[in-house]
């Protein structure tokens, strides 16, 4: 245990270093916003400016790169980031929404790993075939938040398309969660020493689908017996805990079964339906989004801000990290414009909901901060450059979706519900 001073010590920088991130991290994304961007891409590029002020002579910030107590909110706030976006749709919803929501999602998983496994395999020919897997990997999400923010400003929430894209992105993140759980399991693996055999893929696999299977299953079950035993205490301020707690435990549970928290933390926010708790919201005259946002925003940008310190802009002096940016962002948009095959249904936009799926945001940097922390034959998965060339990727592809899908909604009008 530390001495009471070592504590106070670790505490009054952990409060300076808290201050600067959140001021620098909410002033950039409040910046981007008005420059019509998501806030995340204004906290992202904070970090990057900060991370590399030690290339013009200025190194005082250099402590905020290592702190645990930082490192640790950051990973608070990318648990909470997950439980919110499970928070957005529900199980029911999802087995709604239908045969082209199902092949969207399942065509923008699939192809862009493919091209991203490929563009890695040749750009980096010495990378470990796990870690070219991985890289792939990268390429799979979606941002539903940064589309559905788009599609509210333009008004458009209501058409076919717009469900049928936000559907199949919510599936998109199950399936990016379940290959990011067997990838990274196979590599921790590899990592301990054991086979690479097909059959210790399959049981990682199997690992990872039984955990999500099981926590959407009983997870409602469970979820509405806990929140039972909430009503039953008549002291008022429950409802926010007691869900903390239900988002911390499977997250907990997630890691112990090998797979990242969170896998467990998305789990829990996809099992949790408010009829579970409408009780304590009636109570205490307050629903759960209004209490778990504004946490969310507190965290979050503490996540974004470290995820943009980890780039290395002198990294972009070597040519070969440049070409690798270029082409997984390539592939990255490429990708998800296969999507559009996906829609089965007659006369509506494909077009318009490959675009949408096109933005990687939170999901895709979430992805590159595990890759970087992943070891295989002694090595980050996602070294320095690729991390850098990573973020680029998620940048750009995030940037060009909300213009272009304006475009393509109003040269090509969607049709309605």
């Amino acid at each position: 245990m530390p001495e009471g001073g070592d504590i106070h010590d670790v505490v009054t920088s952990a409060l300076l270093a808290l201050s600067i991130v959140l001021l620098v991290g909410k002033f950039a994304g409040s910046l981007a916003e008005k420059l019509g961007q998501p806030s995340v891409l204004g906290e992202l590029l904070a970090g990057v400016v900060i991370g590399n002020l030690g290339l013009v002579g200025f190194h005082g910030l250099e402590f905020l790169r290592s702190h645990e107590a930082l490192l640790v909110m950051a990973e608070i706030g990318v648990i909470l980031l997950l439980f919110g976006a499970g928070m957005e749709s529900t199980v029911g919803e999802m087995l709604r929404v239908g045969k082209s929501s199902l092949f969207v999602a399942v065509l923008g998983v699939v192809t862009p790993m493919l091209l991203g496994w490929g563009i890695s395999k040749w750009l980096i020919p010495g990378e470990p075939t796990l870690g070219h897997w991985f890289i792939g990997a990268t390429l799979c999400a979606t941002s539903v938040g940064i589309t559905a923010r788009v599609l509210q400003d333009l008004g458009k929430l209501q058409l076919r398309e717009s469900r049928i894209v936000l559907g199949a992105a919510a599936i998109d993140d199950v399936l990016g969660l379940l290959i990011l759980a067997v990838v990274s399991g196979a590599i921790e693996a590899s990592a301990s020493g054991g086979s690479l055999a097909l059959s210790t893929v399959a049981i990682i696999a199997v690992k990872a689908f039984g955990f999500l299977a099981t926590a959407i299953l009983l997870g409602g079950w469970a979820s509405r017996h806990f929140f039972g035993l909430a009503t039953l205490l008549k002291t008022r301020g429950l409802l926010l805990p007691f869900s903390l707690v239900f988002c911390f435990f499977l997250a907990w549970l997630a890691a112990k079964f090998g797979l990242a928290p969170i896998v467990g933390a998305f789990a829990a926010g996809l099992v949790l339906e408010d009829v579970h708790y409408k009780e304590l919201e009636d109570r205490e005259q307050h629903v759960l989004d209004e209490l778990v946002h504004p946490i969310i925003a507190f965290l979050a940008p503490v996540f974004f801000v470290i995820m943009g310190m980890g780039v290395d802009l002198s990294s972009f002096a070597d040519a070969s990290v440049l070409g690798l940016a270029a082409a997984l962002t390539a592939a990255a948009i490429l990708g998800k414009m296969v999507c559009g095959l996906g829609v089965v249904e007659p006369g509506l936009n494909r077009l318009a909901v490959a675009v949408g799926m096109v933005p990687r945001g939170e999901v895709g940097l979430i992805f590159a901060a595990i890759g970087a922390k992943l070891m295989l034959d002694g090595h980050p998965v996602i070294s320095g450059g690729v991390y850098s060339a990573v973020v680029i990727m998620v940048a750009v592809t995030t940037l060009v979706t909300p213009p272009v899908l304006k475009v393509v909604l109003e040269r090509n009008p969607a049709q309605g519900a």
